[in-house]
């Protein structure tokens, strides 16, 4: 009876990963296919190189190297912020944590992952871009900053996951010698759990890349949306916000309509061009 249900349950997991991979094959093929249209009128370099997206005039006006850059930055101050606090944070968890106490602030970094992203969005527009306004002597607090600031709180509860599940698993493991040969905790963390949890934390910055690149609506609201050359406490537009934006207003079949499929189309190539970079980088540096 036991060995029919271990065959069933696996025949449905089979299944079921069958039907993501499908999903996931439909939804390539569908963009590059809606992608393509644009591609015939306007050459791929053209669109990644340019500087002016404007959908009202001709399709030489339509490229996206400013949002591009644009996605890049913000997300690139994302993960600058918070990974290395993720990281602490999950040292702190592995260490210097037990029993009900790491329960709760597990649970609190639970909670901080399942708020939807549009509460984030709000609170940084009334609390984020008013203090950088205030504080910076800036015209509009929406800017690079804080889209970054605001993701990197987004992203943050990812990192800490991924990490303390790693470093909770090294810091059992080694404890015990470590007591019995009079080393200390700090130590311990530092020159052991750390190094063993890199596999970790490149997972974690992968995941938490491609978390903050996708990002639409709470980054929409703080970053001004402006297709400019990005600067730190200037306005810029990602490639989601972007898509977010003008989709309901292109015409089904447009040119328009067709570029900002290829702007999706783009992003998620950068997005593997990325992941595999730091997956060679992973086989390279870590052991």
């Amino acid at each position: 009876m036991y060995k029919l249900l271990d065959r069933l349950l696996a025949r449905v997991i089979k299944l079921l990963t069958l039907f993501s991979l499908l999903l996931l094959a439909f939804a390539i093929i569908f963009i590059f296919r809606e992608s393509l249209v644009f591609f015939q009128e306007v050459s791929i370099f053209k669109f990644i190189t340019g500087t002016t997206w404007n959908p009202l005039y001709s399709p030489d006006t339509l490229s996206i190297f400013n949002i591009i850059l644009g996605t890049l930055y913000v997300s690139l101050i994302a993960i600058v912020i918070a990974l290395p606090i993720g990281i602490g944070c999950g040292l702190l968890l592995a260490g210097y944590t037990g029993g009900r106490p790491s329960r709760l602030i597990r649970g609190i970094i639970d909670i901080l992952a399942s708020i939807p992203s549009v509460v984030y969005g709000f609170i940084g527009l009334l609390v984020l871009v008013k203090f950088l306004e205030n504080n910076l002597a800036m015209a509009a607090g929406e800017s690079v900053l804080a889209g970054g600031i605001l993701l990197a709180v987004m992203v943050l509860p990812y990192i800490i996951s991924t990490c303390n599940e790693s470093m909770t698993k090294a810091y059992q493991t080694h404890s015990p010698y470590s007591h019995a040969l009079g080393v200390s905790k700090n130590y311990l963390l530092r020159k052991i759990v750390f190094p063993e949890s890199k596999r970790a934390i490149l997972a974690a910055t992968v995941l938490a890349l491609g978390r903050a690149m996708g990002e639409t609506m709470a980054v929409m609201m703080v970053i001004g949306n402006a297709p400019i050359a990005p600067k730190l406490l200037g306005k810029c537009q990602t490639i989601p916000s972007l898509i977010a934006l003008e989709m309901g207003m292109a015409q089904v079949g447009s040119l328009h309509y067709h570029g900002l499929y290829a702007a999706g189309f783009v992003l998620m190539m950068v997005l593997l061009i990325i992941n595999l970079i730091l997956y060679f980088v992973r086989k390279t540096i870590v052991t």
